[in-house]
């Protein structure tokens, strides 16, 4: 191998240790339980919701920074509003709007910026294993919350630290990381010619939007990220339905994490070796398959089978960030990809929603069975969608 082919290894390693600490916010689960005792249960959920927003809008300003400002500058800014954000969040004094603005807007923000920019600097080195690139990315990303979570309730019952100082070291802990990410992080040198060479493939995003495969590969992800989130929000509380015990629920519960992270490397791999269509066809072969599961969990008061629905859940929700990444770049070319891909990565917008209305759905019967019907069925509807999806 190649000094270059070490170098890129390298690459992949730090965007992999940079994304791991970004995930964070993903722990929300976790580290929302201090405030439980605050703020009530629907105040904190929107926290969530408003913190994916500016997730989404944060890598949006990233995309549109790219052309202008260094990724660098760009990595500073992030550092400064992801540190600040958990400080604010730490000395909220009961102010839920201090809340919202420190870990919604500014973590949110902050924590976007650093996700566009990691993605977009580490695929550059991969034009050849785009999906296995992606998906090592985004299994960083999603393993976060199962290593945070675990680490802050942790540190919240020790003596002299306390949840305040948990959220402050966190986002001092991040803050450093983004800071020395932003020396370290680069382009290949070749990139500008190879971008010249593939320039008839490049479709900047004004011209992106126009185009019918676009729309369809937003609905078909916002379908695919709504169902799997819905699904996995449910966790313990589902698994306690279909007749499981309560240790076991908590300990499969935990499982969902390692599953969405298994989904977004496998995801990855698949679409290198398997192409492009193939893919597509597995990704909502599972998609289907899912959900069904779990019903059929509900009717036959199964839990083992509840279990593996859930986790094949959790397996397909991974899937979502990997392919809509690998798919942008093979689609629209990687010239344009930091502003292209947030701009798709927009569906965690209406995607955020899924969990409370599944919610409401559940409240609403009673039980679990109409919302797995209907999680089935927009799985179906999403099958025909992504079929129908061509390079066009």
């Amino acid at each position: 191998m190649n000094k270059k082919g070490n170098e890129r290894w390298l690459r992949l390693v730090l965007g992999c240790a940079v994304l791991l600490v970004a995930g964070i916010i993903y722990a929300w689960s976790n580290l929302n339980v201090p405030l439980q005792k605050r703020f009530a249960q629907t105040e904190l959920s929107f926290c969530f919701t408003l913190t994916l927003c500016f997730f989404c809008l944060g890598g949006l300003v990233s995309g549109l920074m790219s052309k202008k400002v260094s990724m660098f500058s760009r990595m500073i800014l992030a550092a400064l509003l992801t540190g600040l954000g958990f400080i604010l969040s730490a000395v909220n004094g009961g102010n839920i709007w201090l809340l919202y603005l420190g870990y919604g807007v500014m973590a949110g923000s902050g924590i976007g910026i650093v996700y566009n920019t990691v993605i977009a600097a580490t695929n550059a080195w991969f034009p050849d294993k785009k999906g296995l690139c992606s998906g090592a990315l985004m299994m960083s990303f999603g393993f976060s919350a199962l290593l945070f979570g675990k680490l802050a309730n942790a540190m919240f019952d020790m003596p002299g630290i306390g949840w305040q100082r948990t959220y402050q070291l966190l986002g001092g802990v991040a803050a450093v990381v983004f800071i020395a990410a932003a020396w370290l992080l680069k382009m290949p040198q070749g990139e500008k010619k190879a971008q010249a060479a593939d320039a008839e493939n490049d479709v900047p995003t004004r011209e992106m939007i126009k185009k019918l495969s676009f729309w369809k590969l937003f609905v078909f992800f916002t379908l695919l990220a709504a169902v799997g989130s819905a699904a996995i929000g449910f966790g313990r509380n589902y698994f306690l339905s279909v007749g499981m015990a309560e240790a076991a629920a908590v300990t499969v519960a935990g499982l969902l994490s390692i599953f969405n992270g298994l989904g977004r490397i496998v995801s990855g791999m698949a679409f290198d070796k398997l192409g492009l269509r193939k893919t597509q066809v597995l990704t909502s072969a599972v998609a289907i398959l899912s959900p069904l599961v779990a019903l059929l969990a509900i009717l036959l008061k199964a839990g083992w089978l509840g279990a593996v629905g859930l986790c094949l859940c959790g397996f397909t929700y991974g899937f979502s960030p990997t392919m809509s990444a690998a798919m942008v770049s093979a689609f629209y070319g990687s010239k344009y990809f930091p502003l292209n891909f947030p701009v798709l990565n927009l569906v965690l917008i209406p995607a955020s929603f899924s969990s409370t209305l599944a919610g409401a759905l559940v409240s609403f019967s009673g039980n679990y069975l109409s919302t797995f019907v209907v999680l089935t069925a927009l799985s179906v509807i999403g099958l025909f969608v992504n079929l129908s999806i061509k390079k066009a």
